[in-house]
């Protein structure tokens, strides 16, 4: 299998790390062409600056598109136009409906479009996932997030909302096998462009629950989450990956082994394309994350709750 990246800045170096201990990585694209160069030197494969020039010249089986997102639409539709199956990085894209005409040339030219929600890949959801799944402590009825740190260097173009709360909002969709009914927030600037500290609740149906706090403004990085279910509290950190199931009389801690999560998303991607395994991160689930968040930022406008109607 032949795959090339475009964009590898801020997090898109730890995809050309993973993709080249793969074996798989065959070309590198990026408009900054010292950059694209440097990364193509330094994993002894092809580099380009122009994605025309790639399409062109490369044969290749997929794509990772790791660029901002303002310029997501504009290159997945030329990968998809050009028949090349599609891993973009959240969110898929800026505006929902620009998601949704992406989504529909990838099922007109029969290849598969994907969205980096790697969440979904992490050992601790996961876990989390397989509870719910089989009722282990009953009935969940609430989620709560909380994501906080200083701004990342390389977002540019995008608040904290579109940036980081998508992550959760995907995931409480993941974790419900559900689309929210209604979405309320607040969010505000204190020290950027975009709004730098939000708070999204997402309401589902039979008065399920979602809260998602997000902030660049603390100094201490915390990406953390609870599930309350009917039988006990499970509490969950995406970095260190553990887990504590809180019951009445008890406290038990699963076994958990520490992976990577993007290790496991790619993993996932390039099983997708060879038919070995299902596509995990569907692209309509990917749009409707945009349709939230987009939501998300209408009702902090506006100050009220903004309904829904997703697929």
């Amino acid at each position: 299998m032949k795959i090339v990246q475009i964009g590898t800045g801020g997090w898109g170096k730890n995809h050309t790390r993973i993709l080249s201990q793969l074996g798989v990585l065959c070309a590198v694209c990026d408009v900054n062409a010292e950059r694209s160069k440097e990364y193509g030197e330094k994993y002894s494969v092809k580099h380009y600056s122009n994605l025309d020039d790639l399409i062109k010249f490369e044969e290749f089986d997929g794509a990772f598109v790791v660029t901002p997102t303002s310029t997501h639409t504009e290159i997945a539709t030329k990968l998809l136009q050009a028949k090349k199956h599609v891993f973009v990085e959240k969110p898929m894209t800026y505006k929902s409906e620009d998601g949704q005409k992406i989504l529909e040339i990838a099922e007109k030219n029969k290849v598969i479009l994907t969205c980096g929600y790697i969440e979904r890949f992490n050992p601790a959801v996961d876990i989390v996932k397989k509870f719910v799944k089989e009722k282990k402590f009953g009935e969940l009825v609430m989620l709560e997030f909380h994501r906080e740190n200083r701004m990342p260097l390389h977002i540019k173009d995008v608040g904290i909302i579109y940036d980081t709360s998508v992550h959760d909002i995907d995931t409480a969709n993941w974790l419900f096998d559900d689309m929210p009914q209604v979405v309320f927030a607040r969010s505000g600037r204190i020290n950027h462009e975009h709004e730098d500290f939000a708070s999204i609740m997402l309401g589902y149906k039979n008065d399920k629950i979602a809260i998602i706090s997000s902030n660049w403004i603390t100094p201490k990085r915390v990406r953390t989450f609870s599930a309350v279910c009917t039988d006990a509290i499970i509490t969950s950190d995406f970095i260190s990956q553990e887990v504590k199931v809180e019951k009445k009389e008890e406290t038990e801690i699963p076994r958990n082994e520490k992976q990577e999560p993007l290790l496991l998303e790619i993993q996932s991607f390039l099983g997708a394309i060879e038919g070995k395994n299902d596509l995990v991160v569907k692209s309509q689930q990917a749009v409707n994350v945009t349709k939230i968040a987009e939501a998300a930022l209408l009702s902090s406008q506006k100050g009220i709750p903004i309904y829904l109607d997703l697929k």
